[in-house]
């Protein structure tokens, strides 16, 4: 029997999930957010969130109850992911990452956007190196005709984790910068030259949002 079809790691999963996104919302309460270009988290029309890993905390509580559609590698640890997702009031999770399952995730976010959903992605994730954008978004882009958002996030006062993505927790009462760029669109049609001429802007764009967001706090 595999590890995840055990009873004690489905319980810890579900028991895990509803813990830590209780917590969090309770946690994020507290933070005073500040918002920095056009959100578009209420609009109608569904687009693709994107922004750095270490990021994930302040994002999952800023988009709660929206129903975005987050993809999830298949590990164990995306497990728990999706479970605390879930009980934050995020849609569905397709399964998988850019080495393995891609085509799955792919399939998954187009019928996402097709039914109107907001959709997330953590750029450099799940595995990293951070900060080094991987061509997902523009994958999603590409085949939903969704534009890209990219966000950019910081805290202050906040627990920066020594994991590989050097994750922020804000603390009670901290404040929480969120920095929106411009829209940008993905061709159907690009080139492979054009895609890796968009990673590279994305990349770029989504430290000068970090940056944004950083200074905004003082």
């Amino acid at each position: 029997m595999r590890r995840r079809d055990t009873l004690p790691f489905r319980l810890s999963v579900a028991v895990g999930g509803w813990l830590v996104a209780t917590l969090l919302r309770a946690l994020g309460a507290t933070w005073r957010v500040e918002v920095a270009g056009d959100d578009p988290a209420n609009e109608r029309s569904p687009v693709i969130g994107a922004l750095w890993h270490r990021g994930l905390f302040c994002a999952a509580h800023r988009f709660r109850d929206l129903g975005a559609v987050i993809p999830v590698s298949r590990s164990h640890d995306g497990d728990r992911i999706v479970a605390v997702l879930g009980r934050l009031g995020f849609g569905p999770s397709p399964r998988g990452s850019s080495s393995s399952g891609a085509a799955t995730v792919l399939a998954g976010l187009i019928r996402a956007a097709q039914t109107g959903h907001h959709l997330g992605i953590l750029c450099d994730g799940p595995r990293g190196p951070a900060r080094r954008a991987k061509p997902g978004a523009l994958a999603a882009a590409r085949a939903t005709g969704l534009v890209i958002r990219p966000l950019g996030i910081a805290a202050r006062p906040a627990l920066q984790f020594g994991s590989w993505d050097r994750a922020l927790l804000p603390l009670p009462f901290a404040r929480v910068g969120f920095a929106w760029g411009k829209p940008l669109c993905v061709p159907r049609d690009a080139s492979r030259e054009e895609l890796e001429a968009l990673r590279a802007s994305l990349e770029q764009e989504l430290d000068r949002l970090q940056a944004t967001a950083e200074a905004s706090l003082g």
